[in-house]
């Protein structure tokens, strides 16, 4: 799809405020697609440079940029699955084998990584700006038209599999996104009352 955005605003430049019912409306109905049932095509390179742009536009208190991305394009992500699959059989681990799934189905895919930076801002801050990363990501890939999927499997905390996606001392996986064009419509599923999850402070 042709989307067209606006040039990033100059330093310093008024970004002004006003209401986005559209936005709210894409909110109250956003829905993960699963990731087996996302297939090609995914975003071409122009929409994942948007999707990009997009994701890094997030609370960064301090301007740390305390993430960044990995992109997994189809070749790329049939090898780090390969990678992966080798690893666990390896291990005699079949367990391992079959969840990488929903690794394999989706065309292309987005790996944030944390990366928190020594300084006054406590990590936790800069581990919720990466987690912010992954968010901004898969409502910018729903918006754009596309099914996309939140991932956090072994493959996010294992070692070896952290070596094979070339994470450095320190870093840390925050989600892998997974992008593609869902085969079926994803289905409501349950949500919490927020209602009760909410208090009002009273001194």
């Amino acid at each position: 799809m042709a989307i067209s955005l606006p040039d990033p605003a100059p330093l310093g430049a008024p970004l002004p405020l006003s209401a986005r019912p559209e936005v709210l409306e894409f909110l109250a109905t956003r829905r993960s697609a699963t990731a087996l049932t996302l297939a090609a095509p995914g975003p071409e390179e122009a929409e994942l440079d948007i999707l990009l742009r997009l994701a890094a536009r997030v609370p960064d208190h301090g301007k740390l940029t305390p993430w960044r991305m990995i992109v997994l394009s189809p070749s790329a992500k049939t090898e780090f699955a390969a990678r992966l699959e080798a690893l666990a059989q390896g291990r005699g681990d079949a367990k391992a084998v079959t969840k990488l799934g929903k690794l394999k189905a989706p065309p292309m895919g987005v790996a944030v990584i944390s990366r928190p930076q020594l300084g006054d801002i406590p990590e936790w801050e800069q581990l919720m700006s990466a987690g912010a990363v992954c968010a901004n990501l898969l409502y910018a890939a729903t918006a754009m038209g596309y099914g996309a999927n939140w991932i956090t499997d072994w493959y996010a905390y294992d070692p070896g599999a952290m070596r094979i996606l070339g994470l450095e001392a320190g870093e840390r996986v925050a989600g892998f996104i997974f992008i593609g064009t869902a085969k079926e419509p994803p289905l409501e599923r349950d949500r919490p009352d927020w209602r009760r999850l909410v208090t009002a402070w009273t001194a």
